[in-house]
């Protein structure tokens, strides 16, 4: 006589629905995180009317339990359903399982109870929405479309049918494993034009999530024994959208652009208007004022929350800016004050009363109070005061003959002087330059043309008003962008290699091979005549891509084979050839600079190219994959929109953000 199994009660999960291509995908919470969800339905229990929130996947979003909706926190998104599931079907066609409702999981968990506690099966459940579930054994349930009480099912309803599971241990399911509490740094990622980000025409939401995966994943495979120590947690990504804040009700731009558009290859034209007019907008006095001011309080905004969320954080803050993204944060960095710019801000705000002209209620004592009342002559010979003094370029104090010297006092005393007024309550729009002021300002940015002056170190930046951060951020990663060239259609030749970020000491500029949106920065920092090659970025699996070794293989083979051909004929000739002598191996194969990682150069010999990176280099190249290298032209799109994907990114930003830990390279 067999004896039936006792009933064993189920083993629920938590799921969440998330739409994928307008279609419902139920997805797992993570164990803790459905561990902490199923703790707290025990104690919202049926009588209670207060909710409870549960905060999930990494704090990102809040789960309210009595409604079964999951809430994002840091950006507008619909909430989602949330399930406490037990039971699963799946049909013919279909590639998961998908968890039944509450009520019918209970049904059935009810049904089931009752099969193994009588050990009677092959019965026929009619379900409440007209449906049929037979429980042949506890390993082989199946749901039919209609009743089959009395007669079997036919052929065509068989191969309709649904397979029934109960319990995730019994379907195949990958649960994720979720996230430290611990955060360690913070990184906000600014998207560039157009309102999807990579060649899927995911949002940057989506596309944060992606790089957010990769860092987690190589945390686990090259920071393994720093986690299991608890040395180190996790990095936090958080996505920074201003698109959506220009393209919205509030400035109205997209009607008055629709007004003008016209008909004619409308899809077309739509994609221009929603993402190449990005470019123009930003070049735009009244719209970059709008595009900065929504980065700056976007960011400072999701600093403040994510703080509140992790009144224990002690980490740093790092920005990574993708496409215009990047020139955006390169623009508002340059603009941003230190400690010692507010302090001296404060002085000249409290100091005598301001006349409209700054802090001084003369030219002549501005001058002395800073010890160049020996050029007062020959400002007063040009007619100057204090009001003309401020709209001096240094290009101009240079022509009247004040010498270098005394020349960048005077400019930075100007800069002050502008500070001041802007401290005190008058509306004054400003430019900032790589280490000097030049753009006239304008009391109307709207209608006033936007002088752009060409100087060898200077930016001809919009004349705008840049807002301040509420940090000073560790790194600026700059991936796919365009700021050399930017830089240098404002008429900037070279940059001052003394310049570094006012509160932001380390810098990047990480590219593909083929993006046709990337441009160097070192070239604008180094001499003209030094060839400066950019970094390689290693593979995250430590060694450089096949295709890559093979090519410098055959580079190597065809240099020995030349210079064991030189040695022949200068054997034969006896006559010296200089030229050939200093071509060599070396000339002709890539420099041992480019092999060396991020970190490994931090005490080995590289070229100083100036303080943006303190000291350190800028330029960084991706290595190409083998299908990419058959045709550069084909994957130059796809080429700049890979960032978000690229595990060889997410580590040169995880080994800034780290530093001196020790990196594990995964096994190939």
């Amino acid at each position: 006589m067999n004896v039936a199994e006792p009933y064993q009660p189920v083993q629920y999960h938590w799921f969440f629905n998330q739409q994928v291509d307008s279609k419902d995908s139920w997805q797992p919470f993570s164990r803790e995180d459905s561990r902490r969800l199923e703790d707290a339905y025990s104690r919202v229990g049926k009588s209670e009317k207060d909710e409870v929130v549960v905060a999930t996947d990494g704090r990102r979003y809040d789960v309210r339990v009595r409604e079964r909706k999951r809430y994002s926190v840091y950006w507008e998104q619909k909430p989602t359903e949330v399930r406490r599931c037990s039971w699963f079907h799946k049909g013919s066609k279909d590639v998961t399982y998908t968890p039944y409702s509450e009520e019918l999981s209970e049904f059935l968990e009810d049904a089931y109870m009752i099969a193994v506690t009588l050990d009677e099966w092959k019965t026929n459940l009619e379900l409440p929405t007209g449906e049929t579930v037979i429980l042949h054994n506890p390993k082989l349930m199946t749901q039919y479309f209609s009743s089959c009480k009395d007669f079997p099912p036919s052929p065509s309803e068989r191969t309709q049918s649904k397979t029934l599971k109960r319990g995730i241990e019994n379907i195949p399911l990958e649960i994720p494993e979720g996230e430290p509490e611990i955060v360690d740094h913070l990184v906000f990622m600014v998207h560039g034009i157009g309102p999807a980000c990579d060649i899927r025409l995911r949002g940057i939401v989506q596309c944060v999530n992606e790089f957010r995966n990769a860092s987690t994943g190589l945390i686990n495979s090259h920071f393994r024994q720093s986690e299991d120590s608890c040395i180190i947690g996790r990095v936090e990504y958080l996505p920074v959208n201003w698109h959506k804040v220009l393209h919205g009700e509030t400035t109205g731009v997209d009607k008055d652009i629709e007004r003008i558009t016209l008909p004619s290859i409308s899809r077309l034209r739509q994609f221009s208007n929603d993402t190449v007019l990005d470019l123009f907008f930003y070049n735009s006095a009244t719209y970059c004022q709008t595009i900065v001011n929504t980065v700056a309080s976007e960011i400072n905004r999701l600093h403040s929350l994510f703080l509140q969320r992790h009144p224990h954080f002690t980490g740093r803050v790092s920005l990574v800016g993708h496409s215009l993204g990047s020139l955006i944060l390169f623009d508002l960095l340059t603009n941003q004050e230190t400690s010692e710019d507010a302090t001296a801000h404060e002085l000249y705000e409290n100091h005598h009363v301001d006349t409209g002209c700054g802090s001084y209620e003369s030219l002549e004592e501005a001058l002395k109070s800073h010890g160049l009342e020996e050029h007062l002559n020959v400002l007063q010979r040009e007619q100057m005061d204090m009001e003309s003094l401020m709209l001096c370029s240094e290009k101009d104090l240079k022509d009247i003959g004040i010498p270098l010297g005394p020349r960048k006092k005077l400019m930075n005393c100007v800069k002050k002087w502008k500070h001041s007024r802007i401290g005190s309550g008058q509306n004054e729009t400003h430019s900032s330059s790589l280490g000097m002021r030049n753009a006239h300002d304008h009391q109307t940015p709207t209608t006033s043309a936007i002088d752009y002056q060409h100087f060898d170190v200077g930016i001809g930046q919009v004349s705008i008003d840049y807002p301040q951060l509420a940090f000073h951020p560790q790194a600026f990663f700059a991936v796919g962008s365009p700021i050399g060239m930017f830089l240098t259609v404002r008429g900037l030749k070279r940059i001052d290699p003394n310049y570094s970020f006012p509160t932001c000491k380390s810098f990047y500029n990480i590219f593909h091979p083929f993006d046709p949106v990337a441009y160097r920065i070192e070239p604008m920092l180094v001499p003209r005549d030094v060839d400066l090659p950019p970094m390689m970025i290693p593979h995250h699996k430590g060694r450089k891509r096949m295709h890559l070794e093979l090519k410098e293989g055959l580079t190597r083979v065809s240099s020995d084979l030349l210079g064991s051909l030189r040695m022949v004929w200068q054997s034969i000739s006896q006559v010296p050839s200089p030229a050939l002598a200093e071509g060599g191996l070396s000339s002709m194969t890539p420099t041992d600079e480019a092999e060396v990682s991020p970190v490994e150069q931090e005490g080995g010999n590289f070229t100083n190219v100036g303080m943006l990176n303190r000291g350190r280099r800028i330029d960084f190249v991706l290595q190409e994959t083998p299908i990419e290298s058959f045709n550069e032209y084909l994957f130059a799109i796809q080429s700049h929109l890979c960032y978000w994907e690229s595990e060889d990114t997410a580590l040169l930003v995880l080994r800034e953000i780290y530093g001196n830990i020790p990196v594990r390279c995964a096994p190939l």
